[in-house]
């Protein structure tokens, strides 16, 4: 892995070799910076004040080795990367702005599936970790973990049924609840629609009624217009002498028809001079029968005028004309068809509730004896494990219990009686530590130290290692609060723990460090204007200088040097008895 510009260090390369990697250094050289780096690596959050003062941006990039993690490289491949021999190379950069970038085998991905390939890769503890394990929500999540199927396939039934209750619930109160509105809602639907059904408009009626007013209510003024038109084109019977327009075209017609055979351009103008007769003719007929036939009744108009005034009092409610009226009533008809269902859609959500109850208490049950059969397993992993931890009288046990509610509306049947549940079953499950023969069994957020914290959180860890194994483990600082012969043990277990997986731990304890394959050291100096880290590897006297100042803050103490040395004699010799090569 290589960082640049990040915090405190300037440039450094961290080559973490399989097995067990300890990573030590003076308070503030930028340890915390190496397990950050590796955080942003699979997918953790950018913070623009990570980026070194005075850079652009930060810059990390590691190579992983997946060679046996098909699922992985499927993933990969999926999002258009390469693996390069079995070899997963990631950088992300961070700028000053706080934008993030992520490449995978050279292609830029989201952050996210950094966060997935996380989850196959690598498992990351700190002594957040650690506060996180006193939750009883995290002890469920382990214990669920453990179970591996056993729990997961009921869990995934349970939370599907889970899921619909809500939705159920949901819709349920909402229609009872608001039971009043909407019966106020279908009244004035419903009394709009029998307005509209009396008035029975027809689509395009207020058009055709706004023009037959307008025709009635100047039926005069057009009648005589009429008159005076067929007069001027037809002639007036009253006035014999008067001219009129079919007679003056007509001895236009008459007067170029005689000469048409001599000039063509003249015999297409008597033509269109017997067109235009022959069309004013015409008119003058339809006039004559439009003034016949036009109406002057008043009682017509006054029963056009009160239709019209019924239908503009549709159109001041329902809409701006008739068609829109219209459109409202077949919108409004369909909404009131659902309000007056309510009453059977609730009769049928309740019983979809009731049977989703029923339901979801059946695999409550279920995830209750998964539980507890693998809590026994998973309890008895973890105490042995802490009988390796320099805690041989302590056990662990879960305590897995239903909530009674007194409602038995407000809860599910489980087991003959109604408790309270939530969206992964109906379990509480706590982690109790008896730390020591003859101390009760106390919740971990009461009964444990810092150091038992620490080593239970360990053996946690193992536990899953041998039945959910990644291939990286990185535990920041989690021995704090742990010293002496514990730590021994620590360093021993996370030694063991290496034999099946590359181990890299952050840590200011110098029995857990000696126990270490590969011993790098964060070093920071100061040159007067910048401050850089740089990361080395301790081998021979120079590992035994770091054990030195780590166990007595002096490096050239003889006393310190001679403990630093049987602090490795015996790692070593741990390391002979299981027979695991070393540096």
């Amino acid at each position: 892995m290589r960082i640049q510009s990040l915090g405190v260090i300037d440039d450094a390369v961290v080559a973490l070799s399989p097995g067990f990697t300890a990573v030590t250094g003076e308070t503030g050289a930028g340890k915390t910076m190496v397990v950050t780096s590796l955080g942003l690596l699979l997918g953790g959050r950018a913070d623009a004040a990570l980026v070194r003062i005075g850079h652009k941006a930060a810059v990390v990039e590691g190579r992983i080795v997946i060679a046996d993690r098909g699922t992985v490289a499927d993933r990969v491949r999926e999002a258009g990367a390469d693996v390069d021999e079995g070899a997963l190379l990631i950088s992300r950069t961070v700028s000053a702005e706080g934008r993030s970038r992520a490449h995978v085998g050279g292609r830029s991905v989201p952050v996210g599936l950094l966060g997935e390939l996380a989850d196959e890769l690598v498992a990351v503890h700190g002594q957040t970790d650690q506060q996180g394990l006193l939750k009883p929500a995290r002890q469920r999540q382990a214990l669920d973990r453990y179970a591996g199927d056993a729990v997961a396939a009921p869990l995934e039934a349970y939370a599907g049924a889970y899921r619909r209750l809500r939705a159920v619930t949901a819709e349920l109160t909402e229609l009872t609840t608001r039971a009043r509105e909407r019966a106020q809602e279908a009244d004035m639907l419903r009394f709009g629609l029998e307005e509209i059904a009396a008035a029975e408009p027809r689509p395009g009626e207020d058009a055709e009624l706004a023009a037959e007013s307008q025709r009635l209510g100047h039926a005069e003024a057009l009648a005589s217009a009429a008159s005076l038109a067929h007069a001027a084109l037809a002639g007036d019977p009253e006035d014999p002498e008067g001219v009129d327009a079919a007679t003056l075209i007509a001895g236009a017609h008459r007067a170029v028809e005689a000469v048409r055979a001599h000039d063509p351009a003249l015999a297409t103008l008597a033509d269109r001079l017997g067109e235009i007769g022959i069309l004013a003719a015409d008119v003058a007929g339809e006039l004559a029968g439009y003034a016949d036939n036009l109406d002057a009744d008043p009682r017509r108009l006054a029963a056009v005028e009160e239709r019209r005034a019924a239908l503009a009092q549709l159109t001041r409610k329902y809409g701006a004309d008739i068609a829109s009226v219209l459109s409202w009533a077949e919108t409004s008809a369909a909404r009131l068809g659902e309000l007056e269902g309510d009453d059977d859609r609730i009769g049928e959500l309740t019983a979809e509730r009731d049977a989703l109850r029923a339901e979801l208490g059946a695999r409550a049950q279920e995830l209750t004896e998964a539980r507890n059969a693998a809590a026994k397993r998973f309890a008895d992993a973890v105490t042995e494990e802490l009988g390796e931890l320099a805690m041989p009288h302590a056990r662990v046990t879960f305590a897995i219990r239903q909530t009674e509610v007194a409602d038995p509306q407000e809860g599910i049947e489980v087991d003959g009686r109604a408790v309270a549940y939530g969206p992964h079953g109906a379990d509480e499950v706590e982690l109790l530590l008896a730390p020591h023969p003859g101390a009760p069994p106390r919740p971990m957020a009461k009964g444990a130290s810092g150091g038992e914290l620490s080593r239970v959180m360990l053996a946690v860890e193992v536990v899953f290692a041998g039945s959910d194994p990644v291939p990286t483990y990185l535990f920041d600082e989690v021995d704090a609060g742990v010293g002496g012969k514990a730590a021994v043990e620590v360093g021993r277990r996370l030694a063991k723990l290496a034999e099946s997986a590359q181990v890299v731990v952050v840590t200011h304890l110098p029995q857990v460090a000696a126990f270490a394959d590969r011993h790098l050291v964060v070093e920071k100096t100061h040159d007067g204007s910048v401050t850089r880290s740089g990361v080395q590897v301790m081998e021979g006297e120079d590992r035994v200088r770091e054990l030195s100042r780590m166990l007595a803050g002096q490096e050239d103490s003889q006393l310190a040097r001679a403990h630093a040395e049987e602090l490795l004699e015996t790692a070593r010799a741990a390391a002979h008895t299981t027979r695991r090569p070393r540096d």
